[in-house]
Protein backbone atom coordinates (compact mmCIF):
# COMPACT_ATOMS: atom_id res chain seq x y z
CA UNK A 1 0.00 0.00 0.00
CA UNK A 2 2.84 2.41 1.06
CA UNK A 3 4.74 1.32 -2.07
CA UNK A 4 1.78 3.10 -4.20
CA UNK A 5 1.59 6.06 -2.01
CA UNK A 6 5.08 7.09 -1.69
CA UNK A 7 5.78 5.61 -5.16
CA UNK A 8 9.75 4.95 -6.20
CA UNK A 9 11.47 8.33 -5.04
CA UNK A 10 14.09 8.59 -2.52
CA UNK A 11 11.64 9.59 0.06
CA UNK A 12 9.39 6.33 -0.86
CA UNK A 13 12.36 4.37 -0.63
CA UNK A 14 13.73 5.72 2.66
CA UNK A 15 10.09 5.19 4.29
CA UNK A 16 9.42 1.74 3.10
CA UNK A 17 13.04 0.76 3.86
CA UNK A 18 11.83 2.38 7.71
CA UNK A 19 8.65 0.55 7.73
CA UNK A 20 10.47 -2.95 6.86
CA UNK A 21 12.39 -2.69 9.42
CA UNK A 22 10.08 -1.50 11.99
CA UNK A 23 8.64 -4.63 11.87
CA UNK A 24 11.55 -6.56 11.97
CA UNK A 25 12.06 -4.80 15.07
CA UNK A 26 8.93 -6.10 16.51
CA UNK A 27 9.47 -9.33 15.76
CA UNK A 28 12.47 -9.29 17.54
CA UNK A 29 10.79 -7.84 20.35
CA UNK A 30 8.30 -10.74 20.21
CA UNK A 31 11.13 -12.79 20.43
CA UNK A 32 12.98 -11.46 23.46
CA UNK A 33 9.86 -11.15 24.85
CA UNK A 34 8.93 -14.58 24.79
CA UNK A 35 12.63 -15.57 25.74
CA UNK A 36 13.31 -13.08 28.89
CA UNK A 37 9.72 -14.24 30.13
CA UNK A 38 10.52 -17.65 29.77
CA UNK A 39 13.98 -17.77 31.57
CA UNK A 40 12.00 -15.51 34.06
CA UNK A 41 9.41 -18.21 35.11
CA UNK A 42 12.15 -21.21 34.57
CA UNK A 43 14.53 -19.34 36.47
CA UNK A 44 11.89 -18.46 39.85
CA UNK A 45 10.33 -21.89 39.37
CA UNK A 46 13.89 -23.36 39.87
CA UNK A 47 15.06 -20.83 42.92
CA UNK A 48 11.45 -21.79 44.44
CA UNK A 49 11.75 -25.58 44.62
CA UNK A 50 15.69 -26.25 44.97
CA UNK A 51 16.83 -23.26 47.05
CA UNK A 52 13.96 -22.59 49.06
CA UNK A 53 12.70 -25.80 49.16
CA UNK A 54 8.60 -24.37 48.46
CA UNK A 55 6.04 -27.29 47.53
CA UNK A 56 2.82 -26.17 46.56
CA UNK A 57 1.85 -23.89 43.52
CA UNK A 58 5.29 -23.99 41.85
CA UNK A 59 3.76 -25.44 38.84
CA UNK A 60 1.07 -23.53 38.78
CA UNK A 61 2.90 -20.03 38.79
CA UNK A 62 5.13 -21.56 36.06
CA UNK A 63 2.69 -22.31 33.97
CA UNK A 64 0.63 -18.97 34.12
CA UNK A 65 3.93 -16.84 34.00
CA UNK A 66 4.51 -18.67 30.50
CA UNK A 67 1.22 -18.58 29.37
CA UNK A 68 1.18 -14.98 29.82
CA UNK A 69 4.53 -14.28 28.19
CA UNK A 70 3.29 -16.19 25.03
CA UNK A 71 0.46 -14.48 25.24
CA UNK A 72 2.17 -11.44 24.86
CA UNK A 73 4.46 -12.32 22.42
CA UNK A 74 1.75 -13.60 20.54
CA UNK A 75 -0.08 -10.27 20.49
CA UNK A 76 3.58 -8.68 19.33
CA UNK A 77 4.11 -10.87 16.40
CA UNK A 78 0.41 -10.00 14.98
CA UNK A 79 0.90 -6.48 15.38
CA UNK A 80 4.12 -7.11 13.47
CA UNK A 81 2.72 -9.14 10.70
CA UNK A 82 0.02 -6.59 10.18
CA UNK A 83 2.41 -3.71 10.11
CA UNK A 84 4.29 -5.64 7.31
CA UNK A 85 1.60 -7.14 5.46
CA UNK A 86 -0.77 -3.60 5.67
CA UNK A 87 2.01 -1.11 4.51
CA UNK A 88 4.52 -3.17 2.20
CA UNK A 89 2.77 -6.05 0.85
CA UNK A 90 -0.87 -5.47 0.19
CA UNK A 91 -2.01 -8.31 -1.86
CA UNK A 92 -4.64 -10.81 -1.47
CA UNK A 93 -2.03 -13.56 -0.83
CA UNK A 94 -0.75 -11.67 1.82
CA UNK A 95 -4.09 -11.03 3.00
CA UNK A 96 -4.97 -14.73 2.86
CA UNK A 97 -1.89 -15.61 4.93
CA UNK A 98 -2.13 -12.58 7.55
CA UNK A 99 -5.69 -13.66 7.93
CA UNK A 100 -4.57 -17.03 8.59
CA UNK A 101 -1.87 -16.52 11.06
CA UNK A 102 -4.20 -14.15 12.88
CA UNK A 103 -6.31 -17.75 13.38
CA UNK A 104 -4.33 -19.70 14.45
CA UNK A 105 -2.53 -17.20 16.95
CA UNK A 106 -5.93 -16.68 18.33
CA UNK A 107 -6.38 -20.54 18.72
CA UNK A 108 -3.23 -20.36 20.42
CA UNK A 109 -4.31 -17.16 22.18
CA UNK A 110 -7.54 -19.46 23.53
CA UNK A 111 -5.89 -22.55 24.37
CA UNK A 112 -3.69 -20.30 26.78
CA UNK A 113 -6.10 -18.97 28.39
CA UNK A 114 -7.81 -22.43 28.58
CA UNK A 115 -5.09 -23.52 30.23
CA UNK A 116 -4.25 -21.23 32.41
CA UNK A 117 -7.24 -20.39 33.85
CA UNK A 118 -9.41 -22.91 33.27
CA UNK A 119 -12.71 -21.92 31.22
CA UNK A 120 -12.88 -20.46 28.13
CA UNK A 121 -12.58 -16.70 27.55
CA UNK A 122 -16.13 -16.33 27.48
CA UNK A 123 -17.06 -17.78 30.38
CA UNK A 124 -17.47 -15.68 33.59
CA UNK A 125 -14.93 -16.53 35.96
CA UNK A 126 -17.99 -17.56 38.67
CA UNK A 127 -19.00 -20.08 35.81
CA UNK A 128 -15.48 -21.85 35.59
CA UNK A 129 -14.76 -25.21 37.23
CA UNK A 130 -12.43 -24.97 40.07
CA UNK A 131 -8.87 -25.84 39.48
CA UNK A 132 -6.44 -27.31 41.67
CA UNK A 133 -3.30 -27.69 41.04
CA UNK A 134 -1.78 -31.37 41.65
CA UNK A 135 2.26 -32.27 41.62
Amino acid sequence: MLRSVFGAGQFGRAVLEWVEVASLVIEILAVAIIVVATLYAVGRFVLRRAVRDEKGSGYHDLKFTLGRSLLIGLEVLVAADVVRTVALDMTFEAMAVLGLLVLVRTFLGWTLIVEMEGRWPWQSRAAAPTVVATE
